[in-house]
């Protein structure tokens, strides 16, 4: 078995002081024999507020097919309606050029457009741990990769050293035959 210390020398060429604290943890999971992967996104759901669950789900919605349909269609209708009034009363609850919906309107993304960014920066930080977690993850396979060359490259010489030794033997064989034959003749 391996030791950080000899997988950082001899596979990382630096001595392990000198290593970062992610590639120390890497180079530990590999002498250990240990799984560096894990289930993120489970991770990240165990910590997150009631303030960061909702940014999130006014995020997804928001940037929804759903959404701008139900935003279309509600325009249309505040517009129908005030249509029909006009005509019907000659008056409406919010005349041409519609004040209150802008007014709405403007709530509506003043509102939103923070929660999005919140759930924005939080996805950002989502993809950094994971980027982390990736080079992690690529890093432990490239030393096991690095570690299953060393094996076969020493299993390869083992061969090697065995046939040269089943060659001379051969040699020795041969030669006492060739002995054997010239003595008799």
């Amino acid at each position: 078995m391996h030791k950080p210390t000899d997988i950082a020398t001899q596979l990382l060429g630096s001595p392990y002081e000198a290593l970062d604290e992610r590639t120390k943890r890497v180079a530990r999971h590999v002498a250990e024999r240990t799984h560096v992967s894990r289930n993120l996104t489970q991770d990240a759901r165990v910590g997150q507020s009631f303030g960061q669950r909702a940014a999130d789900a006014v995020a997804s919605f928001g940037g929804s097919w759903i959404f701008v349909g139900l935003f279309g269609a509600t325009m249309l209708l505040w517009i129908a309606l005030n249509a029909l009034l006009l005509a019907n009363s000659g008056s409406t609850f919010d005349p041409y050029p519609f004040i209150l919906l802008n007014l709405f309107l403007s709530m509506l993304a003043a509102v939103q457009a923070p929660i999005i960014l919140m759930s924005q920066n939080r996805q950002s930080e989502k993809d950094r741990i994971h980027a982390a977690h990736d080079y992690e993850v690529n890093l432990k396979a490239e030393l096991e990769i690095m570690l299953l060359h060393e094996k076969i490259d020493h299993l390869r010489e083992k061969q090697w050293e065995e046939l040269l030794e089943i060659q001379r033997q051969q040699l020795k064989l041969l030669t006492r035959l060739i002995e054997m034959k010239s003595q008799r003749a």
